[in-house]
Formats: C-alpha cells, structure tokens, sequence
C-alpha cells in the first residue's frame, strides 16, 4: 500500500486551556420527510477522540458537515447531531448554526477549558462542496485564503482529524488546517486505517472478498488491486457485479437484465470482467442460481436455465450456501455491498444468509460501505463484526490503492513536525 500511516496521535499533545479545532464526520443518513438522524453511527463512533480531548481540559470547536452536492436535500444544520454527541459525551455541546461568521467566532471565543460547541454545517460554504472542488483544484497551501481558514485557524491552537469518511475530499476543513497548526489525528481515523490495513497487508488466509451491491465502479475498483496483490484469495460476487461476471461468461440474463444494465452504462464493465476472469482463474466466484420474481412470487433459477424474466434482485439459495461455506472456512473477510435488494423480504435470503455467515465465522471480518452496514445491521449485531468501517467512497479508494488527500495532509505535518 502507498498509504502510511505516520500521523501524529492524540495522545502526542497537551490539550490543557488550548482550544482545539476538530473535523469529524457525523455525515448520518436522515428520514427523507423528517430530515431526522436515522442511524448514529457515525456520531458514536466520534466520541472516544472528543472524550479523550475535554476530558484533557481542550475547548472544542467541532467542524462536520451533513449533505453535499448531489444528496443536497440532506443539506441540513446539526442542530440534532448537537443534542445526540450531547447525550453520547454525558456532557452539553453546543450548537451555533454559523460556520465561520461572527457568531461563531464570537461561540469560539466564549469557550473555556471542557467546553465545546459544534459549528454550523461546512457544506453551507461553497469552498467546501464537491462541485467546487471538482472545478477549482487547490493545493492546501493554497486555500490559506479560503474563508473557512482565514477566520478559524487564527482562533485555535490545535488541529485534530477524525475523519477517515471524508479523506477523499480535498477540502479546507479536511487538508488545509495541518499546514498552520499543530496537527494530530484522532482514534477513529488510526482504527480506520489499521483495520483496512489489516484487510491489504498480511491478511489471515483465505483472505475472501464479498463484492456486490449496486455500485459496481467500486467492485471492479478494489478488485484489480486486491487480485494483484494477492490480498483476496478468493472474491465472492453477487449483486450487479455477479450479473456483469456472469455476462462476461456468456451468459444470457435475458433482455430486461441487460437494458437495466445498458441504460445505466454498466456494459463497460463486461470487459475488464472477461479479463479478470481469464488472468485470475479459480480467483472470482460467481453465482450459479439468481432470484426472480414472478406474479410477484420469489423464484430461483440455475444459470443453465437463464434467461428468465425480469431482472434480478438476489442470489440463489445454492449461491448462497456456497460462498456462506467459503465464508465459514476463511481467515479475513471484507464486504462491500450488499447481495441482494434487502429492503424487500422476498429478496432478502441472500444478504440475511451471507450476514448471518459474517457473524459466525471465526474470521476478522470488515464491513464498510453504507448500505452493507445497512444490510449488517438489519440482520446481526454489528458487535458480532470484526470491524465497522464508517466509510463508503474513502474506504473503497484506500483499498484501491489511490492515495487519500487527509492522509497525505497528516503525513505531511508529522514530516514537518507540525
């Protein structure tokens, strides 16, 4: 892996009367009415590090955001993520619905010593949402004039980050702050990271990879390089990227499976499906019996007996039962994406079967990704789990191999020592 992981951690500093500027990914999946927390993992998982810094007397400015361009109905305040840290940390945090402006410069101020007040939603500012990132390419030396930086790196002594979720992003909040204050990185990102480390580097064999879902462009993303490296013994696949494997293999899924495919331009990935399979031969198992719904009954059929009609939505039961075995008899397994539509009960089998396997296998186990820890938490404990990644699209380019704009920013400050 190109990523190290020499960052500065918490324990390095002295918080006592410093005011410290902490990014955390509290990004939560909302009820589309209500706008309200639906899952607080996130928030949970934040906890140990803003413990650990109130508890050694640092006042807190915590920077999050919630939303962003393309979910941009989820462009929020933090109004309720306030009250739920509140609750978590046993202690009040307060809310100023201000990013940079002077109410909250003026919250910052007013902090003392185990104090801290969660700033308005970063997303609120331009300098910080994907669309302005993808269009304005800045160094992090270069967004020192970015307002979010000009108005709150004046204010604090201290910069901790942990989150690993965003380390994607080439953001002020994320990348910019380590170049002018001293710099440290919280627990979650140094769990985040070890455990995904674990998965790529010397992983407990049969290392097996489960890949499904809909998201196939992170499938074939982290699939070249795990099967280059020889980090995955074995890739399981089932969910679109099972469909496009076994269209690679010539066969017919039937004309309403492929305009599903075509229409949303995943026949790009047939290709590079037909290579993986003739250089990674006994590498990459597919599925050999889909669900179907007829009249609105589940239906199984082999694959020697496709196409049938309509598109689908889950394994089979003896794809199931298969890759459960695979799963039973391994020493690492990693999941991204779900295998199956299971919202539905009719199409839940092979998720359920796959999950439940996850919780009684003896293997260190790693799921990440938002639905597959959707999927997790629907039908196991997510404490019979190895380890919960709170990432979706970092997680998926740290194991892709491509380096991560946060990790190189700390890097970067422990070589300078900041």
């Amino acid at each position: 892996m190109s990523q190290r992981l020499h960052m500065r951690p918490l324990e390095d500093l002295n918080y006592a009367d410093k005011r410290v500027l902490v990014r955390v990914d509290i990004n939560s999946p909302l009820d589309p009415k209500t706008h309200r927390i639906l899952n607080a993992n996130r928030i949970e998982k934040s906890v140990p590090t803003l413990s650990h810094l109130l508890d050694n007397g640092a006042a807190l400015g915590i920077l999050a955001h919630q939303g962003d361009t393309l979910n941009y109905r989820d462009l929020v305040p933090l109004e309720e993520h306030a009250g739920v840290l509140s609750g978590l940390l046993g202690r009040e945090v307060g809310y100023i619905d201000d990013v940079a402006g002077p109410a909250a410069v003026e919250a910052v101020k007013a902090l003392g010593p185990g104090q801290a007040v969660l700033l308005g939603n970063v997303r609120y500012l331009t300098e910080e949402v994907s669309s302005f990132e993808n269009a304005v390419t800045l160094k992090p030396s270069e967004m020192l004039d970015c307002y979010l930086v000009r108005r709150l790196a004046p204010l604090f002594d201290i910069y901790v980050n942990d989150a690993f979720a965003a380390a994607h992003r080439n953001a002020p909040s994320m990348v910019a702050f380590q170049e002018v204050l001293p710099s440290a990185a919280g627990r979650l990102l140094f769990d985040e990271v070890a455990a995904l480390r674990k998965v790529m580097e010397g992983p407990a064999r049969p290392a097996v990879f489960l890949l499904g879902g809909l998201k196939i462009s992170d499938a074939f993303s982290m699939m070249l390089k795990v099967l280059e490296t020889g980090a995955a013994d074995t890739i399981l696949t089932c969910g679109v990227t099972g469909i496009i494997m076994l269209m690679a293999r010539g066969a017919d899924v039937g004309e309403a499976m492929r305009t599903f495919i075509t229409d949303r331009s995943l026949d790009v990935f047939v290709e590079p499906a037909r290579a993986y399979l003739r250089d990674y031969p006994g590498r990459i198992e597919v599925p050999t019996d889909l669900a179907c719904s007829v009249e609105g009954q589940r239906v199984e059929m082999a694959v020697a007996d496709l196409p049938g009609t309509g598109i689908y939505p889950d394994i089979g039961g003896d794809t199931a039962e298969r890759y459960a075995k695979i799963i039973a008899d391994a020493g690492t397994v990693f999941v991204n994406g779900p295998p199956g539509v299971y919202e539905d009960e009719a199409f839940a089998y092979g998720t359920r079967r796959l999950f439940e396997a996850l919780r009684d296998t003896d293997a260190y186990t790693v799921v990440g990704g938002g639905d597959s820890v959707s999927a997790a938490a629907r039908f196991i404990d997510l404490k019979d789990l190895g380890y919960v990644c709170t990432a979706g699209g970092a997680m998926v380019r740290f194991l892709s191999g491509i380096e991560l704009p946060l990790l190189t920013a700390m890097q970067k400050a422990f070589d300078n020592n900041i």
